[in-house]
């Protein structure tokens, strides 16, 4: 039987690789994004069972709408995939206001794209349905504001899981680190980059879109249902918990 699954940022890179693996399982899913191109071509190359939605899931107004784009009158599976460092946008100048607006811009996109999304969905998920955020190992690598908005977005998670689990709903995070052939870095990142950050890890490679689609992928399987409140990290061993 199919499932309803909703992909945030799922254009590219990572949010593009999840939805390729619920679409290639038969499921109905929905990728939103900003950029319509993007989302039509995305969707193109997914199948028949993709739907495209163009939102801005920081934009109150465009969220409030996606109810209606749902094929059917329950969600099985949110991914809060979009995001990304917007700091990039507000270098350091000392100016107070400059400082507000780049706090603001990654906290708007890393935390309250999920949170907004989260509940303009919460009253169509069922017991069964899961809600998986894509969190990152910048949460405990001195990463400033955007380290801040994913702990944000793990500490936000843990509550969730706490909220619905007596609705028979589940919330966990999975972190990502160094993940190639994403946008994520921008078109050029800097000289070196690439390979000190696949030093940082004892399996002596970048991840990809894929591994973190496949742990997203289990996290919203049946084997997972006794798995909520906590962060998968999936990061070739650059950052090790225990």
């Amino acid at each position: 039987m199919s499932r309803t699954v909703v992909v945030t940022g799922g254009g590219t890179g990572i949010g593009f690789a999840i939805a390729a693996a619920f679409a290639a399982a038969g499921d109905d899913v929905i990728i939103t994004g900003r950029r319509t191109d993007v989302l039509n071509e995305a969707a193109a190359k997914l199948g028949d069972n993709v739907v495209p939605f163009v939102c801005d899931a920081t934009n109150v107004s465009h969220v409030s709408k996606l109810p209606e784009y749902l094929p059917g009158s329950q969600v099985d599976v949110l991914v809060n995939n979009a995001g990304g460092v917007q700091g990039f946008q507000y270098p350091e100048t000392g100016d107070l206001r400059a400082l507000a607006e780049h706090w603001k811009a990654d906290l708007g996109a890393n935390l309250m794209t999920a949170v907004l999304t989260t509940h303009a969905l919460e009253k169509l998920f069922r017991s069964g349905s899961s809600v998986i955020h894509i969190g990152s190992f910048a949460t405990d690598r001195a990463q400033g504001s955007y380290g801040a908005a994913k702990a944000a977005l793990h500490s936000w998670s843990l509550y969730l899981a706490r909220v619905w689990g007596p609705r028979g709903i589940t919330s966990n995070v999975v972190a990502p680190g160094y993940i190639a052939d994403t946008e994520f870095f921008g078109p050029q990142p800097p000289p070196g980059f690439h390979e000190s950050r696949i030093g940082e890890t004892f399996l002596g490679k970048a991840g990809h879109p894929d591994d973190i689609a496949g742990a997203v992928y289990f996290l919203a399987s049946p084997a997972a249902r006794h798995i909520t409140g906590t962060v998968l990290h999936v990061n070739g061993g650059a950052l090790t918990t225990r």
